[in-house]
């Protein structure tokens, strides 16, 4: 068998096409990766194939299971497993029976079938039997033994097997553990590893061959335990949640949401396999299930796929309302609202660690609650090196990519201080694990060494200047979600002069979640209301000579945009030479929604965009593709990733897409790098192509439609007849060539005509309150 540093992956199966399986295959695709999906034939005929006399040898029936779940990846509403729809036709369907000779095509043979050894097992003897010897083979399992699963097939089998445990979903879940055997090949292991990490941009945590792994074992240890102690203790399921998502470092969904979403039968089982498992685990009798759930699984409440489990939704007075389960009584009632002294000291705080210490240190019951949470956590994640893994890396990473945490275990151990919580736990006569027990005695404090992190070169309330080396210089935005000010505007210039004189070139990005949501427009709101004009306009004025200056710079600028990327941070992405964008970037150009338009450069660049896509046949109607950036800005489009994203426009053929989040702006750097070598030049101001009134006519005639047809307010008309003015230059006579600085004017002078607007003012309170906009 070839070495595997010359493997390659050009073709995939998936056998198994349930969630996990078709969602698997569907992020094979994503990456350019032809991927079979194959699964059983059914055993029945739906009534429409009776209708349609189909028999049950059919070929459409027999491949229906895999069928059917593509087709309902391809016809997904919200969070589509696809970046782009095209990535479905990589997808060939079959079933296991008819198509198994696929198998010795695959490089990488997945399986994805039901949690059962037994199953499991027989499908992987099926799989021995087709697939080419050395070809490599993984289980996709939450916690069943790899080694079982295998160990009656070949020699050769058993060295290319060893366990892929992707977290659902599979597109937008971080986390895949990588679980060999002891008999896996190293080499196998090593590529299997490198090509999840760099090919389908996973977070990649080793794992041993044990009950549940990692990333379950203390995950679901942590819901168990916090649903015990709150029957302990007399908690309510509301109290246990305001307690356990975002004051502790955790998401929002807290213990019980989290547990409606994982499905409480899946949780049973996950559980049930620790239980029987894992028998010299010390905190087993945690992992049993509390009578109450049990009760509700026989129930069929198994939380948001069926309609309700520890929370329901109900159709109210005032719409749909939370009802959340009293556990005594297994009935429901409206949720109730929860007031902490600590929990609303801590909720603003921005540093998880001074969060999650500030919350376990207040003597009320939330506080209590938290630090019996946490410690116990804590304890019994020690206790399990190395029985599942040989390093604090591992855990921590399975926490934060798999269950979402802001910080590890041991992250948070350090952040709240190890020597003064081992204190307190031995206060409490609890055992200190000999892992933690060892670091304490040897002299040590931080289970982590702290690497000296790089000092900004400048610094405000809204943004930094960090030096990232080889003399390239990174400009973070760190207001909250990233929103843009003065500030931030500031360092924008900042970032420029230091580039001039004493970098190769600039990165615009960070480490959050998203890169900016736009304008801040609390601000802008109060602004408007007070009549302060001159200051609206001198925000937005040198917005756009910031972006200016980025698009005009004499070194290369690379923007590194990542989840929310709206309105003026849209702008700042498009000000760059090229965009080096994270596969999950959401980028759109929302401002109509909010009653305005883009006025940093946003409609000026989206014409610029669509016209560099009008062939050089002189000939062609420019208008279509004018139209396409009028309705890609009038509708307030976002993509759904980077893909998307250049579907739509707002990026171009040439910029650069990242697919794993931790390398997004090593990759961001090197591309400014690259070019810094390529010899860069910067650009030259442009002179733009527009339609004038010849644009705006056709475009206000397909505005009026749309009103006619009821799809447009009367101040939708009215905003969208200021965006086709900008975008078609005016009312020139003729088409012509403008400077981007009379584009810019338009931009202005239409963002400050419509921030006078009262109905303007509804829309941006209203969307500042609930994140919806408003139809006035």
């Amino acid at each position: 068998m070839q070495n595997s540093q010359y493997r390659q992956i050009k073709r995939v199966a998936v056998v198994g096409a349930g969630t996990m399986g078709s969602q698997i295959a569907a992020h094979i695709a994503n990456v350019g990766i032809p991927c079979d999906l194959l699964d059983i034939p059914p055993t029945e005929l739906t009534l429409e194939e009776r209708a349609s006399h189909l028999t049950i040898d059919s070929p459409t029936v027999r491949d229906r299971i895999a069928q059917s779940a593509l087709d309902r990846m391809k016809s997904a509403k919200t969070r589509s497993p696809f970046y782009v729809p095209d990535a479905a036709e990589l997808i060939r369907i079959g079933n296991f029976h008819d198509h198994a000779e696929w198998l010795a095509d695959a490089d990488w043979i997945i399986e994805a079938v039901v949690e059962n050894l037994e199953v499991k097992k027989q499908v992987h003897a099926r799989i021995d039997q087709h697939r080419r010897r050395g070809t490599l083979v993984t289980s996709n399992t939450s916690g069943i033994s790899i080694r079982a699963i295998a160990e009656a097939l070949s020699e050769d089998y058993q060295e290319c097997f060893l366990g892929t445990h992707f977290f659902n979903p599979p597109r937008y879940m971080h986390l895949v553990e990588l679980i060999p055997t002891a008999v896996t090949r190293p080499d196998l292991v090593e590529f299997s590893f490198d090509f999840a990490e760099h090919t389908l941009g996973k977070g990649i945590v080793r794992c041993k061959d044990t009950p549940n792994f990692i990333a379950n074992r203390i995950g679901i240890f942590s819901i168990l335990h916090a649903i015990h102690l709150m029957l302990e203790e007399g908690y309510s399921i509301d109290e246990v949640d305001a307690i356990t998502g975002p004051p502790m470092g955790r998401p929002r969904s807290g213990t019980f949401r989290l547990g409606d979403m994982i499905g409480l039968d899946v949780l049973v089982d996950v559980a049930n396999n620790v239980y029987e498992n894992a028998p010299n685990d010390e905190r087993r009798e945690v992992f049993r299930v509390p009578d109450f759930i049990l009760r509700m699984v026989e129930k069929g409440w198994l939380g948001e796929k069926t309609g309700g489990g520890f929370y329901q939704s109900r159709r109210g007075e005032n719409g749909s309302e939370i009802w959340t389960l009293d556990y005594n009584t297994l009935e429901y009632a409206p949720r109730s609202e929860v007031r902490f002294d600590s929990v609303d000291r801590v909720r603003r705080i921005a540093d998880a660690g001074e969060r999650l210490k500030g919350l376990i240190d207040s003597d009320d019951r939330a506080g209590q609650f938290a630090w019996k949470c946490l410690s116990h956590a804590m304890r019994y994640a020690a206790s399990r090196i190395p029985e599942i893994s040989d390093d604090i890396d591992s855990i921590d990473n399975a926490m934060k990519w798999g269950f979402n945490w802001e910080l590890g275990i041991f992250e948070a151990w350090d952040a709240i201080g190890a020597p003064e919580s081992v204190e307190r736990m031995k206060s409490e006569d609890h055992a200190i694990p000999p892992f933690v027990a060892n670091l304490l005695y040897s002299g040590h404090t931080l289970f982590y060494r702290t690497s000296p992190k790089s000092k900004p070169v400048k610094s405000n309330a809204d943004a930094s200047l960090i030096d990232m080396g080889d003399g390239v210089l990174c400009l973070e935005f760190h207001s909250k979600m990233n929103t843009i000010d003065n500030p931030s505007i500031e360092m924008m210039f900042e970032a420029l002069d230091a580039v001039e004189r004493n970098f190769e070139g600039l990165v615009i990005g960070n480490h959050a979640d998203n890169f900016s949501v736009g304008a801040n427009l609390a601000l802008m709101l109060e602004r408007a209301r007070n009549g302060d004009w001159e200051a609206i306009e001198a925000m937005i004025s040198t917005f756009q000579r910031a972006n200016m200056r980025f698009r005009l710079s004499s070194k290369p600028v690379v923007t590194a945009p990542v989840g929310m990327t709206f309105g003026g941070g849209c702008e700042i992405a498009f000000g760059a030479d090229r965009i080096c964008a994270a596969a999950e970037t959401y980028i759109g150009l929302v401002e109509v929604g909010v009653g305005l338009i883009p006025a940093a450069g946003g409609v000026k660049e989206m014409a610029i965009r669509c016209l560099e896509d009008v062939p050089s046949d002189a000939d062609v109607d420019p208008f279509p593709y004018i139209r396409r950036a009028f309705e890609t800005v009038a509708y307030a489009k976002v993509s759904e990733s980077a893909g998307h994203a250049k579907r739509l426009g707002y990026l171009r053929s040439t910029d650069r897409i990242s697919i794993n989040r931790r390398h997004h702006l090593h990759d961001a750097k090197q591309l400014v790098l690259t070019m810094a070598a390529d010899g860069y030049q910067g650009p030259q101001p442009r002179q733009m192509f527009v339609l004038g009134e010849t644009g705006l006519v056709r475009l206000r005639s397909e505005i009026d439609l749309s009103r006619r047809a009821g799809h447009l307010s009367d101040y939708d008309v009215k905003i969208l007849n200021q965006l086709a003015y900008v975008l078609c230059g005016g009312n020139f006579s003729t088409p012509q060539s403008v400077s981007e600085d009379y584009l810019l004017e338009l931009e202005r002078e239409a963002f400050l005509g419509l921030c006078g607007e009262e109905k303007t003012h509804q829309r941006i309170e209203y969307t500042l309150k609930t994140g919806k906009p408003l139809k006035n």
